[in-house]
């Protein structure tokens, strides 16, 4: 995932992109995001990874919970994220996780490449 993820997002945006390890320092996920500077109301959300091995065990979930605290803690009320409309994984993680659809988008990223504006109310 190395290519698609710069460094910058962890350089930049440091105080809201965490990333999880085991106990040797193995990286299992990463979620990098950032607080707005259009809206002083949101936070976005960029890229969540977590390893194959550990989907599904609650990690990405916890990564998220922890970019939340991150957003509320300088008074961020919403998050936002883009994803794919054929990405039904990652649908069903952000319906989960509390996302609601905003709308989609044709030819959002370039022709072709739609993608559904998702949008989390933080409480």
């Amino acid at each position: 995932m190395a290519p698609i993820l710069p460094k910058l997002f962890f350089i930049h945006f440091e105080g809201t992109s965490f990333v999880a390890e085991d106990t040797s320092g193995e990286l299992l996920g990463f979620v990098c995001g950032f607080l707005s500077q259009t809206a002083d109301d949101e936070a976005y959300i960029h890229f969540i990874g977590v390893t194959p091995e550990d989907r599904g065990d609650g990690l990405g979930r916890a990564l998220y919970e922890r970019f939340f605290e991150e957003a509320r803690a300088n008074g961020r009320t919403s998050v936002r994220c883009v994803t794919s409309p054929v990405n039904q994984g990652s649908l069903a993680f952000h319906e989960a996780m509390g996302f609601q659809v905003e709308r989609v988008v044709e030819d959002y990223d370039g022709p072709g490449e739609d993608r559904v504006l998702l949008v989390k109310q933080l409480t």
